[in-house]
């Protein structure tokens, strides 16, 4: 496993994170070139384990769920994380795996370590053997922190780090037309994001700084708003005139409702704001 995630996600616990985080590993798996087989297995795995994050991590409470993925040309590792109590696991001497689900991802992983986190959460580590797939671009060790562009505390708050930046064609446009459909969108208007986040994904690559790009999302009824970084100075702008496809114009400008551009800190390097609503 390298020693920077391909993706990271944080979000909350709810139930409905668990939906985000299949859609990401979806993304992946596309981008791998997983077979049918292993990428269920991978989702199937990964999805038990938000679950029991979900029903046991918090004592009913809200809390941080964190998902990271490493993807080699062999082989696709996922960790799993939480600050609570945790979840049932042979943590702590036992032999057998208790809790609904655990056995499932024991029998689907190459290998699944639970431990204990100092602050008492549990990390679930899995590994997939994947021997056909295609391996990402390794990310350089200057992008380990990229910038944070949204509070994961926040109701409805989702943080997503994506390396390669170019993995964000296949996870980007599956990730945002699920949300706006979780959020109530119509039909038309899901087709609308749609049309923006392939326009992102065409421009963006070249528009970032080093190998990370963070995406910040928050997900209200028939509101979505999403913040992307860090882009090069000048580039926030750029992007909005020259999201063009299919002979349709500025996209992003036409589509969205509102869209602004902030400078991050010190630097000259800049995040992107949209706004997209659903007016009925």
């Amino acid at each position: 496993m390298g020693e920077i995630a391909n993706v990271s996600v944080r979000l909350s616990n709810a139930p409905e994170s668990v939906a985000v985080v299949q859609q990401a590993l979806g993304g992946v798996a596309v981008e791998l070139g997983l077979d049918a087989l292993e990428a269920d297995d991978v989702n199937t795995a990964v999805t038990e384990v938000c679950n029991n994050v979900v029903l046991h991590a918090y004592g009913g409470a809200e809390g941080p769920l964190e998902v990271e993925v490493y993807a080699d040309a062999d082989a696709v590792a996922v960790i799993v994380r939480d600050h609570g109590t945790g979840m049932p696991s042979p943590v702590g001497g036992s032999s057998e795996a208790a809790g609904i689900g655990l056995s499932v991802i024991q029998a689907l992983a190459e290998r699944a370590d639970f431990r204990r986190a100092e602050d008492g959460g549990t990390e679930v580590r899995m590994l997939f053997e994947t021997p056909r797939s295609r391996g990402l671009e390794p990310s350089s060790e200057d992008q380990l922190k990229p910038p944070a562009t949204v509070d994961p505390r926040a109701a409805g708050a989702i943080e997503i780090t994506i390396a390669p930046a170019p993995l964000t064609w296949t996870i980007l446009p599956r990730l945002l037309s699920a949300l706006a459909a979780r959020a109530h969108f119509r039909t038309d208007r899901i087709a609308d994001i749609q049309l923006v986040a392939d326009a992102l994904t065409a421009q963006v690559p070249a528009s970032i700084r080093g190998g990370h790009l963070s995406i910040g999302i928050s997900v209200e009824p028939r509101d979505l708003e999403l913040r992307i970084a860090p882009l090069l100075a000048g580039h926030a702008e750029h992007l909005i005139v020259d999201s063009t496809a299919g002979g349709l114009g500025p996209l992003i400008g036409k589509l969205t409702t509102c869209h602004r551009v902030a400078t991050l800190g010190s630097s000259e390097d800049e995040m992107l704001a949209l706004r997209l609503l659903d007016r009925r």
